[in-house]
């Protein structure tokens, strides 16, 4: 049979402990997410455009063609929503991609509502 003592207790700050230990579990917060814009303009190819869309954003063939008409049509669209960092790498490798192309391809960060 089991011995039946119990640990002894310690003292901490004048109280006692009672070996009961309580996990305190903090939730993390979400991140923020910020959208990446498209910006249109009267020289970037839209072949380019649904490429980078395609590489960078990796988006399939239908979005990525959707979201360049959109662009096309209505001046600006969202190419994808993501939190500040990574939206703010993918908009930095477009337009190293947009430069080297001689594109003047503008795009744009804010924060979702």
């Amino acid at each position: 049979m089991a011995d039946d003592k119990k640990p002894p207790r310690r003292e901490r700050d004048g109280e006692r402990q009672t070996g009961l230990v309580l996990d305190e579990r903090t939730r993390t917060k979400k991140p923020p997410m910020y959208k990446v814009l498209l910006h249109n303009d009267d020289y970037t190819t839209r072949e380019f455009v649904v490429w980078v869309l395609q590489t960078v954003f990796h988006k399939n063939e239908n979005d990525a063609v959707a979201i360049m008409s959109h662009v096309h049509n209505h001046g600006i669209g969202i190419a994808g929503v993501y939190t500040f960092e990574v939206a703010e790498t993918k908009v930095t490798k477009t337009l190293h991609l947009a430069k080297a192309q001689q594109f003047p391809l503008q795009l744009s960060i804010e924060p979702t509502d």
